[in-house]
């Protein structure tokens, strides 16, 4: 019986490269994610407000000059997430390091002592998450709600502050989702998101319920409480 013949080629050579074929997309979110990484670590804040004098197109506008300010003069890093403008409300998302953050909380107190003319009337924070692990949105985004899902009269009512908060956060998941997988089917990466699907918007109910909670405090009161320490320093 003959012997089975030698197997081509030197045994010690590597195996051949699979080269992974990824989007341009793709390649920029991990450029984003490693340079949010190695300089500051994330946050978010969540913010609801009623709407007012100024049209829609005017309160976007106000917000991306001030990213544009926060990101040449103070933090030199991304503001990404999601505007959601209503007829009569915002609900607005946005992921930074703590200084942008603080920032944008200022100038929102600072909107807000503008009295009758500002573009947004009773501001309210809802949560400040800190060190999150990644970001929800690869870029900030202005969504136009125009026929959100409603809620049965009274069902707000019947949960607490956290957990209509938490059903919110739930509700951004799927709109982020929904988000990033647009711009991977997208030949444009750079095309803007206006609408989502009507199951992805966050109730107009939800939204007044959170804005007259007590527990959402304006953002005045949010940078007293910020800057004052929970307990006096001891002597010692």
């Amino acid at each position: 019986v003959a012997e089975a013949a030698p197997a081509l080629g030197r045994p010690d050579s590597p195996e051949p490269v699979v080269l992974e074929r990824q989007t341009l997309l793709a390649v920029r979110r991990e450029q984003l994610q490693r340079t949010a990484e190695s300089r500051f670590p994330l946050h978010r804040l969540l913010v609801v407000a009623r709407l007012g004098r100024g049209a829609a197109e005017e309160v976007a506008g106000y917000h991306r000059e001030l990213f544009e300010n926060a990101f040449e003069d103070h933090t030199r890093e991304q503001v990404s997430g999601l505007l959601l403008l209503y007829s009569n409300y915002i609900f607005h998302v946005v992921e930074s390091c703590s200084s942008a953050i603080y920032l944008i909380i200022q100038d929102l107190a600072s909107l807000q002592n503008q009295g009758q003319s500002a573009l947004l009337q009773e501001i309210k924070v809802l949560v400040v998450a800190h060190n999150i692990p990644t970001r929800l949105f690869p870029e900030w985004y202005v969504v136009t709600a125009t026929s959100p899902v409603t809620r049965p009269q009274g069902s707000a009512q019947s949960q607490t502050t956290a957990e209509v908060v938490a059903e919110c956060l739930a509700l951004l998941l799927k709109a982020a989702a929904c988000i990033q997988s647009s711009e991977d089917d997208s030949e444009d990466t750079n095309e803007s998101i206006h609408t989502l699907a009507p199951e992805l918007l966050i109730p107009v109910e939800t939204i007044k319920y959170l804005h007259n909670a007590e527990e959402c405090v304006s953002p005045e009161d949010f940078l007293r409480i910020y800057l004052s320490p929970s307990q006096p320093a001891l002597d010692s």
